[in-house]
């Protein structure tokens, strides 16, 4: 049987108060990312950065084609919360406090303590349409505040709430932890990330984990252990 859709009628922005309709207030936390990420990314000078390195970095080699999931996945992101939000309201809310735990947690790391990746590679090998789409994102996108890296704890809240709803078949599950996957190969892959970035992510992903599911859905199958 089809999910059905969560009952809006009657939604305005004077009824954002509401229990009914609440859940959407906590879109707001994509107002204090942008603004941080404004912030970092235009007040902390790259001098002050700490470079993020380790050798295993040196071992994988470059490959633009990884673009395709590491820009899919803003695409990833928005379809997660815009069907949960739309279908699976108690998914939204998790997702979404999971997300603000990470968005809060990575940026005061990024205050505390810059970081920087020097990765890039100075000219591509080829000369395609995947490296001109990611040659896009370099310029946009500075190679600072980079550890913990933000796709791949996003990536894991995704994950998180798929697998925990029981009404999502199991192949959506499958592609939803694949997709991920190969968001934390990406951002190794096109040098965005140090493979130390990702590995940081991991217990940010813990932390957001405990913090949102811990009590009510950790806890009580703990104790039936």
């Amino acid at each position: 049987m089809a999910r059905k859709p969560y009952d809006y009628s009657g939604f305005s922005l004077r009824r954002l108060g509401e229990p009914r309709f609440s859940h959407a207030l906590l879109l707001l936390g994509w107002v204090y990312y942008l603004v941080m990420y404004l912030l970092t990314e235009n007040l902390i000078a790259p001098e002050r950065c700490h470079v993020v390195h380790c050798a295993l970095d040196d071992l994988i080699p470059f490959h633009e084609g990884f673009v395709v999931f590491y820009a899919g996945w803003y695409l990833y992101v928005f379809i997660a919360l815009a069907y949960s939000f739309f279908y699976n309201v108690e998914g939204f809310r998790r997702l979404q406090r999971f997300i603000i735990v990470t968005q809060v947690a990575a940026m005061l790391c990024y205050i505390v303590w810059p970081s920087i990746q020097l990765l890039r590679p100075e000219v591509f090998p080829r000369d395609n349409f995947f490296s001109r789409v990611l040659g896009g994102i370099y310029r946009i996108d500075t190679p600072t505040g980079v550890c913990p890296s933000l796709h791949v704890g996003y990536s894991l809240g995704v994950v998180s709430v798929a697998l925990k709803d029981r009404e999502l078949p199991p192949f959506w599950k499958a592609a939803v932890v694949f997709f991920a996957v190969g968001v934390c190969l990406a951002v190794v892959f096109v040098k965005q990330h140090s493979c130390l970035d990702v590995l940081a992510a991991l217990p940010l992903g813990l932390l957001a984990e405990a913090l949102v599911y811990g009590r009510d859905y950790w806890l009580p199958r703990l104790r039936r252990t």
